[in-house]
């Protein structure tokens, strides 16, 4: 993981063949493109691959989002409820259809803590969206029993892990939609881009108009397509859409790469006392994109990442706990309602209580969390130098550090 670092000829190969053509955007001009439509290919691979009835390219994963919770009908005065960790696309995506990002904790698999869940639950509560982060799943048995209980709709944000599964299906295809990024750091790279998945055709259509100006794609004649509702421009490109579909083909190879890798790494750390790991509520279904560990508290955690930035070893490790991007101990921005336009009151009404909110349940979680990015191109020889060279600097703090240093956070708070 990403993609990119495997980017080659079959890339330029689906890109070249977009430009013999000259035709760049994915609707229209039918005769001229001579009958090249990588997006329409892209999205029957998605479907193909995935086992799901229907795929919508978008411009990015915060497109899709966006676009999937329109076509779900989620708005004005919805609550959504999403974990306290993920990327900041997810609540961006929720306040710009109007809607109220309600944040739960997490636990230790990084995702939403189901109980945390049930207590965000109120009679706005509209839609609960997991986000499946670092490459792994949410536990998602127990969040579609809430929502059947609640009758609340179920949108999976899969942008951090498209290939993995939950109990032999794919994550992004459990839920009444899913979305999927192609951002140039993501497994899979359209440089920029993101699709929504569903099984439910008159959600596919709502996606398919929304993303094109409303448009029903009618015919073949786009001056004559009708409106049946307002849309927005959240195309993707026949340029991108091409490389994604390269990039697609190689996802296979990316899933067994990152397998091999992850599970050496984790083979070393797990030689290190006190080290433990994320829980995965399906480990069959890990996509390896990330080996994320816990410390046993939140200050040897912090030594051993000063440790590993002072020798020089920290590269492609991420300590969210003070990530700007990830977490909501860093975002200031939602917290004080640092928009440029006005918010709704509902909506104001809900970030100044989240910023008033206890989220220490997932700070204990994030604060002893590290994860360490699993890289396509490592060879044999640089994967063991990085298992060798982590695993000497964790424990020269473990040994430097006080015993009462080595007590985890959670026993602290107990």
């Amino acid at each position: 993981m990403p993609g990119f670092e495997l980017f080659g000829e079959e890339e330029r190969k689906e890109v070249n063949e977009v430009l013999s053509t000259g035709i760049l955007m994915r609707y229209g001009f039918d005769a001229a493109r001579k009958g090249i439509w990588k997006s329409r290919e892209l999205e029957q691979a998605l479907c193909d691959r995935f086992h799901c009835g229907y795929a919508q390219l978008t411009s990015s994963g915060t497109s899709a989002l966006t676009t999937a919770l329109a076509a779900l009908g989620i708005g004005a005065g919805d609550e959504v409820i999403m974990p306290s960790f993920t990327f900041v696309a997810s609540f961006e995506a929720v306040l710009s259809v109007g809607a109220i990002p309600v944040l739960a904790d997490v636990n230790d698999s990084l995702t939403l803590d189901p109980e945390s869940v049930r207590k965000a639950i109120s009679p706005a509560t509209r839609c609960i969206m997991p986000v499946h982060m670092c490459g792994s799943m949410a536990d998602m048995d127990a969040i579609q029993s809430i929502c059947r209980e609640h009758k609340l709709l179920l949108l999976e944000d899969a942008c951090q892990s498209i290939g993995g599964s939950y109990k032999g299906k794919y994550l992004g295809t459990i839920g009444d939609a899913g979305t999927y990024s192609f951002d140039f750091v993501k497994t899979v790279t359209c440089a920029e881009g993101g699709a929504v998945i569903t099984n439910n055709k008159t959600t596919y259509l709502n996606c398919d108009g929304y993303t094109d100006h409303g448009h029903d794609h009618q015919g073949n004649d786009r001056g004559a397509e009708l409106h049946p509702f307002i849309g927005y421009n959240y195309r993707i490109s026949e340029l991108h859409a091409a490389v994604g579909l390269a990039q697609f083909r190689k996802l296979d190879t990316f899933l067994s790469i990152q397998k091999k890798n992850h599970q050496y790494l984790q083979a070393a750390l797990s030689k290190v006392p006190g080290i433990t790991f994320r829980t995965l509520p399906d480990p069959a279904g890990d996509s390896h994109t990330f080996l994320s560990w816990f410390m046993p508290s939140r200050e040897l955690t912090g030594a051993v990442v000063a440790e590993m930035k002072a020798q020089q070893i920290f590269a492609g490790n991420f300590y969210w706990f003070d990530h700007n991007w990830h977490y909501i101990r860093k975002w200031d921005h939602l917290k004080t309602e640092k928009t440029l336009g006005r918010l709704t009151a509902a909506q104001s009404a809900a970030l100044k209580k989240i910023g008033t909110r206890d989220f220490s349940k997932s700070d204990d979680v994030m604060s002893r969390c590290i994860s360490t990015a699993i890289s396509l191109t490592w060879t044999g020889d640089q994967l063991q130098e990085k298992a060798a060279k982590m695993v000497a600097a964790i424990n020269k703090v473990m040994a430097n550090a006080s015993p009462q240093a080595h007590h985890s956070q959670q026993a602290s708070l107990a």
